[in-house]
């Protein structure tokens, strides 16, 4: 089993000038100190207006930055929101493989519809067209990065002449693409499209058997493969309460503090019980408030990557023997100081025995799946993809209604041959002198 951390910045309220500053260097070092302690992979998610709870609104940026910093840990979008309001499946498309090529190959294409009154409200998508939207989005973002050109796509929401996007990724044919899959429903949705399952459910270690031989069950008899490359893994959360690992088990838990269930109570504000005024509502007070009503929001035992190492250890055995493939752990509001001790006490006393279970793993895994994805891979259908048109070409001004024509590019052209003329007319005289 593979070992990761997902981050969403949440940052509590009340914000000083330099908070949002902070927060994502203090992110930097968290990261760097991840891939040199030896986790997998590091996850980010993209959320939008969720304030307080998530300023992870650009997560291509973040994990560019991260790039530069780190050598060996996976970049993984925990999600990217597929729809085309909110990032156009060209446009994704560059920007994955942009962050593959500044990482020598390290991405990990998490992909998604969102679900948040704020996000879907915010960017006006009606909650009925998502998975339409996400379906469409991911088929015209992985063509845009195998195709050379891109030969188009008309459909209901997207429709797109041929292009060549680029840059391409550096993984052939494509990174490895995942969707967020929070109920049973999509996790099964996923394994019939043959790509990783990213299951944000919090069952604990002996439901999550289930789901995880569901997926494998289900990919088996009935998956068809909707991508060029096949992901066939699926992933699960630690618990729902923020990792934090120290000498001793007290310790641990007086340096989580009372942020440790912020992410659970966020869920529960932006995405169900919630009445949220944007810049105003105190999220983080309200969730201080229920704490004080019930202490178990913030902690309880066996609710996440919390303890001493050897307590942890013992945690993390549990979700190994479920057959899952990854584990991702929580990073709630937190002690910085903590957390880059827990990364250091996780890379010198936990990690290193499931690293070396997990080379075993995979390669067990591949050789028990080798005859299953033959027969999945004999269900994949013909391309369906239009051929594309060697005669096809575009050129001249952008128009639009009314005989709207952009002139910008030739007045600025005028603007340069003007240029070329003066300084061609300096020259002659200068050599006529």
């Amino acid at each position: 089993m593979k070992i990761s951390l997902f981050y969403e910045f949440p940052l509590p309220r009340p914000w000083a000038p330099d908070d949002e500053r902070q927060l994502f260097q203090d992110g930097m070092d968290e990261i760097e100190a991840a891939d040199k302690a030896g986790f997998s992979t590091v996850w980010l998610t993209e959320h939008h207006f969720l304030e307080e709870y998530c300023h992870s609104t650009a997560p291509e940026i973040i994990l560019a930055a991260a790039s530069q910093r780190t050598k060996n840990i996976r970049l993984g979008f925990g999600i990217m929101h597929l729809l085309p309001s909110v990032n156009h499946a060209a446009r994704a498309a560059e920007r994955v493989a942009t962050i593959d090529l500044l990482s020598n190959g390290r991405v990990e294409f998490g992909t998604g519809e969102g679900s948040s009154i704020s996000e879907l409200g915010g960017f006006e998508v009606d909650p009925a067209d998502k998975r339409a939207q996400w379906e469409e989005s991911l088929e015209v973002a992985i063509r845009c990065m195998t195709e050379e050109p891109f030969t188009g796509f008309k459909g209901q929401y997207y429709d797109m002449p041929p292009r060549n996007v680029v840059p391409k990724p550096l993984q052939k044919p494509h990174p490895p693409v995942w969707v967020a899959c929070t109920r049973p429903a999509s996790v099964q949705m996923a394994a019939e499209k043959c790509i990783g399952a990213l299951s944000f459910a919090y069952t604990g270690p002996g439901p999550l058997t289930e789901r995880v031989n569901g997926y494998y069950k289900e990919f088996e008899e009935n998956g068809v493969p909707v991508t060029p490359q096949i992901n066939p893994n699926i992933l699960a959360v630690g618990g729902d309460l923020s990792m934090m690992v120290a000498k001793t088990d007290e310790q641990a838990i007086q340096r989580l503090g009372k942020g440790g269930g912020f992410f659970s109570f966020g869920i529960m504000h932006y995405y169900l019980t919630g009445q949220h005024t944007p810049g105003r509502t105190g999220v983080w007070e309200r969730y201080l408030g229920e704490v004080e009503n019930d202490p178990t929001l913030a902690y309880g035992p066996g609710r996440g990557a919390i303890g001493s190492p050897a307590t942890v250890r013992e945690f993390l055995r549990g979700y190994e023997e479920s057959g899952v493939d990854e584990l991702i752990l929580l990073l709630n509001p937190r002690s910085h100081e903590g957390t880059m001790e827990s990364i250091e006490l996780m890379g010198k006393e936990v990690l290193p025995e499931f690293v070396e279970r997990d080379a075993k793993a995979v390669a067990d895994k591949a050789k028990r799946l080798e005859p299953i994805i033959e027969k999945v891979e004999s269900r994949r259908p013909e391309p369906n993809a239009p051929q594309f048109d060697e005669g096809y070409s575009y050129g001249g001004l952008p128009t639009g209604r009314n005989k709207f024509t952009a002139t910008e590019i030739p007045e600025a052209m005028a603007e340069m041959n003007q240029g070329r003329v003066e300084a061609a007319r300096r020259l002659k005289e200068q050599q006529a002198k």
